[in-house]
């Protein structure tokens, strides 16, 4: 595994976001885990030390924009108020993935072309829904704001809050399944006779390409057939595009500029979704910086642990018998509510130490649990405060 920017077991956050080296965060990990959160938190804190950020979500929930003091988020970069000093600043994003597709193809094609290929119905359904268009798209907007970012030096660090659960690394795969969709086997049977020059073209095909062909007409519809080689005739040309940027994209995630932060919640499941997830960047050679492991259970008095708080609450409950005052009874009931929160830190410290003990090269850091839901600037520099140690 590859751990940077680390001081001894510890994921150094601080030491990461002020790093000019690390350009890109990307916070990956199972749903429901605080991703959005922690991203929010990394570049509010980043932009308070000076860097210049954009925080990009593809998580369809609109916590981000809430906490960021925003009303709503969409496809670009919008300024949040009150963030930022020394010079830093803090801008964010919520992904449009039409939006981002629409974009791609005004920017590549004539705009007879584009005009075409946004009006066809095929590309609307694909451009919408079709599986890994989304990732596909987060891929593609990362690249465009790397490349902004290096063009006219509006940001020096991009954070993005991935999908959750295990689809949050689909974006490492989405160009290559959307690549092999558009120009593969299947694509080009179903082209093959628009690209031949329409029904003349079926003769200098074989006899098994038409009864192909034949056949996906008759289960897919004359019409649907239709758009879809209306629609990879007139996308055709963008074809090396597509892979091209998804190839730079994909080295940009490699590169030593970049630091993936595995976030996960302190439970058994979660911790597993964050094993997988540590393995998966270490097979594609990923930059893991480490683990954040959020809503950690903190008590009072760590050193009453959980077993003896029920004892003392029993023997005070059997000791008084019903006629008890109401401070031995509120006494009590202090005490079975220590015991409750200290089992569960009890238990969530044994999983965290069966995942380092399991992966014992990823630094981690433990965010406690908040008191209440965070909805505001305030709420985000708390849990930055606990990410960096501050």
């Amino acid at each position: 595994m590859v751990a940077r920017t680390t001081t001894g077991h510890g994921l150094d956050v601080a030491a990461l976001l002020t790093d000019p080296a690390t350009r890109i965060v990307v916070c990956c990990g199972a749903g429901g885990v605080g991703k959005t959160t922690t991203a929010a938190a990394m570049g509010l804190w980043a932009a308070e030390h000076g860097r210049r950020v954009v925080v990009l979500t593809i998580d369809p929930a609109r916590r981000l924009a809430q906490s960021l003091g925003l009303t709503e988020l969409d496809n670009t970069p919008r300024p949040v108020e009150g963030a930022g000093a020394g010079g830093g600043s803090l801008d964010a994003m919520m992904l449009d993935m039409k939006r981002t597709f629409d974009e791609v193809v005004e920017q590549h094609a004539t705009p007879e072309k584009a005009a075409q290929i946004l009006a066809n119905p095929f590309y609307q359904a694909v451009s919408s829904s079709f599986a890994g268009t989304q990732e596909y798209m987060a891929m593609e907007k990362l690249g465009q704001l790397r490349a902004e970012a290096d063009r006219t030096g509006r940001w020096d660090l991009v954070v993005v809050d991935t999908p959750p659960s295990r689809s949050a690394l689909d974006f490492l795969d989405a160009p290559k399944r959307l690549g092999s969709f558009l120009d593969g086997r299947f694509i080009r049977l179903m082209t093959a006779p628009a690209k031949a020059g329409g029904r003349a073209g079926f003769k200098v095909f074989s006899v098994g390409v038409t009864m192909v062909t034949s056949t996906m007409s008759k289960l897919l519809g004359g019409q649907l057939l239709q758009d879809v080689q209306t629609f990879v005739a007139a996308l055709d040309t963008m074809f090396g595009g597509f892979r091209e940027r998804a190839d730079q994209t994909y080295a940009l995630l490699k590169n030593s500029e970049t630091a993936f932060v595995v976030v996960a919640a302190p439970e058994r499941d979660a911790l597993r979704e964050a094993s997988y997830f540590a393995g998966r960047l270490d097979e594609e050679h990923m930059p893991l910086a480490g683990l954040v492991v959020n809503r950690i259970q903190r008590v009072a008095a760590p050193s009453l642990r959980a077993s003896r708080a029920l004892a003392a609450a029993d023997q005070l409950a059997d000791a008084e018998g019903p006629d008890r005052s109401a401070t031995s009874a509120e006494t009590e009931g202090l005490l079975r509510l220590h015991a409750a929160l200290a089992e569960t830190a009890e238990r969530q410290e044994r999983q965290v130490r069966r995942f380092t003990a399991g992966h014992p090269g990823i630094p981690l850091v433990e965010v406690p649990a908040a008191a209440q839901d965070i909805h505001d600037l305030a709420g985000l520099r708390a849990v930055a405060a606990s990410l960096t140690g501050g």
